[in-house]
């Protein structure tokens, strides 16, 4: 067999917000990464907007936010589209508006500054595995004379990223049970249409949200209650968006100009598994959900974030037993919660007459503190907390509490912050109490590039702590917090392999 065209660790298929943000991961993991694209250039309209708090911390995690800029507020946000005030504990709380090819941008030039190469403009067409490598095939945009490339890649895992109608999920076999959509939600981006901000209002024949843009452009949202799912190729017609509007609303937009069109149901799936050998799934193509909220998005980011470093440490052969099975046991659950939430909004946003009672009730509970509070953590992404050993601390498997250090501080940036000090990818010990502890010196064989540790104090006036020691994975979430020494060392081997022999 001739010698592939390009050898990796890992194939990412996909560079999309989840496969960049993968790759990035995987970069600073210290993994060989190369992204399979079939676009050739950035998007052209604005798709996934929204990014919830969980995503923003990551963001903050990983040193991007400076880059990124304070993104305008995305507004208040909502649950099946009664109005939902999203504060939660995070810096970060609300929704904030990134349009997609600035995220792409964003994690697209990290990625490739960590070494992460792009391939764009090629279609992947066969998987075939083998005991210890995976052999992708993917055919290029057809050339001057007429015929199609073919690039071939070798590594040792591949990922899909490529969406809901996933090549890799098809090609590798993955079970993906579920349902279609029997409701649909017609979007249109158009300018020159003069039409009111509509915020989920409801008529008698159905659900219209519209808003203006940036320079100009609206875009307009509408569901017929009643109205079967369209079934042709492609995105809606503009015809068919306006008639739709036209008979919802009773204003005719039939005079714009649409920029970009495009339709999304209520289908819910979810692959059975995350992994199957040497492929896995992330984003849109381990579970297919209608985008309400922007929850998709965020939910992606999420699953590219707790994959990356396991992954990574799994080709650096650092790995203990079980650490990438992991990703299916944390995320698929995670997942499960998120498309759960997602049908109930659907059906209260989507449905007709026969909801109203249910829909004025949820609008009554959305005034319980307790509930908002939630409900709030739910959409946000801040409440994912993934299992841990009876007895543990309460913070064990939940993301770590941002934490401002004092002047003093034992870190690689300086004074900084329990997340600031995520920003090399490691794991990471901090020690808050002043003074040498035996947890400084459980920790010394893992020293080895895989965990680092930072003593300090908090910052004065701050929030007090909720710990005095604790152990961070990668991904922001807590391993081990306020324990004995035997339980850090066996946190330390299940999440970052066995000791350094000394």
């Amino acid at each position: 067999m001739s010698a592939p065209d390009i050898d990796t660790q890992v194939l990412v298929v996909g560079a999309g917000p989840v496969g960049l943000m993968l790759a990035g991961e995987l970069a600073l993991g210290g993994a060989d990464v190369v992204v399979l694209e079939r676009r050739t250039g950035p998007l052209t309209e604005s798709r996934a907007s929204t990014l919830h708090a969980r995503t923003m911390e990551l963001l903050d995690q990983r040193g991007l936010l400076e880059e990124l800029g304070t993104p305008p507020a995305g507004g208040p946000g909502h649950f099946g589209g009664t109005r939902l005030d999203l504060t939660t504990d995070s810096p970060y709380s609300g929704q904030w508006k990134v349009p997609q090819v600035r995220t792409e941008e964003l994690l697209e030039g990290w990625a490739t500054r960590l070494g992460a190469r792009v391939v764009k403009g090629h279609r992947l067409t066969d998987l075939r595995t083998a005991p210890h490598t995976v052999e992708a095939t993917a055919e290029a945009e057809p050339g001057p004379g007429g015929a199609a490339s073919a690039l071939r890649v070798r590594a040792a895992y591949v990922v899909g990223c490529d969406g809901e109608s996933s090549t890799v999920r098809e090609l590798a076999g993955f079970a993906f049970p579920g349902r279609d959509a029997t409701r649909e939600l017609l979007r249109a981006d158009v300018a020159d249409v003069q039409v009111p901000d509509r915020r989920f209002e409801r008529h008698p024949g159905g659900l219209a949200i519209s808003a203006r843009g940036p320079g100009g452009v609206t875009r307009v949202m509408v569901h017929e209650y009643g109205a079967p799912v369209g079934r042709e190729p492609g995105p809606p017609s503009f015809a068919r968006v306006a008639d739709t509007w036209r008979r919802v609303t009773g204003d005719d937009i039939r005079g714009g100009a649409p920029l970009w069109l495009n339709s999304f149901g209520d289908a819910l799936r979810q692959a059975s598994q995350y992994r199957r050998g040497r492929i896995l799934l992330a984003g849109d193509a381990a579970h297919h959900q209608m985008p309400v909220g922007g929850q998709a998005l965020n939910l992606g980011l999420q699953d590219a974030a707790n994959l990356g470093w396991k992954l990574a440490a799994e080709v650096r052969g650092t790995a203990g037993p079980g650490l990438l099975d992991s990703y299916h046991a944390e995320r698929h659950p995670a997942g499960r919660r998120v498309l759960d939430n997602i049908a109930a909004q659907a059906l209260l946003l989507l449905g007709g007459s026969g909801t109203e009672q249910v829909r004025s009730l949820f609008g009554e509970l959305l005034r319980e503190p307790r509930v908002r509070a939630h409900l709030a953590g739910t959409i946000a992404g801040v409440d994912v907390r993934y299992a841990a050993e009876p007895g543990a601390h309460r913070l064990v498997g939940a993301r770590v509490p941002y934490l401002r250090f004092g002047t003093g501080a034992d870190t690689a940036e300086g004074p900084g912050s329990s997340f600031a000090a995520l920003r090399p990818g490691r794991g990471v010990l901090v020690d808050l109490g002043g003074r040498p502890t035996p947890f400084l010196a459980a920790v010394a064989p893992w020293r080895d590039g895989r965990v680092d540790v930072v003593t300090a104090k908090p910052e004065p006036g701050g929030a007090a702590p909720e710990f005095t020691s604790a152990l961070l994975r990668p991904d922001g979430h807590v391993a081990w917090a306020d324990g004995t020494v035997p339980e850090l060392e066996a946190a330390l081997r299940r999440w970052f392999g066995p000791a350094a022999r000394r």
